[in-house]
């Protein structure tokens, strides 16, 4: 274990957009997205609303992959392989509602291996994946999600229960919004939006807003405030010992999945360099020991 002084990485957005049907997530996010990038080519947006992506090609020419059921894990992944393989910068998942709930989706694997609740030890994992699929994409990712209003029952002095309703609630896996950047929930049909969680600060306890490519644009600065991996890459060519490579790669935990290459070549490098110090030095130490051979004699 050991302390290290706290860095800031420039990271990749992961950001939520949640409600109900017909508040605007799908154009909010098209927008949100070309703020982000300013190149509607480097925007990809992987639709399972039935073409509702298609409805906002006047924005601008964005691609789009539509992904039908069934709606598994496995197959969101493999949308999202599919837009980082296209070099896309923004990859918009509208939405991810029906990998939990939707026809293939978690709750109906769940269901057809029984139901039981061991039965989850075999569909977390494969939720989880997607997860990090998300998590740990080369791309900003934008997320959609339904919302729907949700109720208890209560039971009140006289022993009667009672229907309670309590807001809305997203449909997806409970815990996913602490996975995001930022999370916003569009409140109506006005596209109004309030942050729910946000780690940036710029949008956190602030009154409803519209959100639009300004808001994009935002949150890129405040992305790009960080070290960047071009500043990391170099940072390992100045390396001069293996401990400074180590130093390095725990340092910058955000990009260790793609400065690990440069860290072994240069581990390699290293090891070259340091192999052929000790040879010649034991050239000179060889030769050292010859002339003295020959002086005794």
């Amino acid at each position: 274990m050991k302390l290290q002084l706290a860095t800031r990485s420039q990271v990749k957005l992961r950001l939520g957009l949640s409600g109900a049907s017909g508040f605007g997530k799908t154009y909010s996010a098209l927008l949100l997205a070309y703020g982000i990038t300013e190149d509607w080519s480097k925007v990809a947006i992987i639709d399972t609303e039935n073409s509702s992506a298609s409805l906002y090609s006047h924005l601008g020419e964005y691609n789009i992959l539509t992904l039908e059921d069934p709606y598994s894990p496995e197959r969101y992944i493999e949308a999202i392989r599919a837009c980082e393989g296209y070099s896309q910068e923004v990859i918009i998942i509208d939405s991810i509602t029906h990998e939990w709930s939707g026809k293939g989706g978690c709750l109906q694997i769940h269901e057809r291996l029984g139901g039981r609740f061991q039965d989850w030890a075999k569909v977390s994992p494969r939720h989880q994946a997607f997860i990090d699929a998300i998590l740990q994409s080369s791309c900003h990712i934008i997320t959609t999600v339904r919302r729907k209003i949700d109720y208890s029952l209560d039971m009140n002095n006289s022993g009667r229960t009672r229907v309670i309703k309590h807001g809305t609630k997203e449909i997806t896996r409970e815990g996913f919004e602490y996975e995001l950047t930022a999370n916003f929930e569009l409140i109506n049909d006005k596209h109004q939006a309030k942050a729910s969680k946000d780690r940036t600060g710029l949008f956190m306890n602030k009154p409803e807003f519209v959100i639009n490519a300004a808001t994009g644009m935002k949150l890129i600065q405040w992305c790009n405030m960080g070290t960047s991996l071009e500043m990391v890459k170099k940072e390992i060519e100045q390396c001069s010992t293996v401990e400074d490579l180590r130093c390095v790669y725990s340092k910058y935990k955000t990009y260790q999945k793609q400065i690990h290459p440069m860290i072994v070549q240069r581990k390699i490098e290293l090891d070259s360099v340091n192999g052929q110090l000790v040879d010649k030095q034991e050239i000179i130490e060889n030769k050292t020991k010859e002339s003295h051979g020959t002086d005794n004699q």
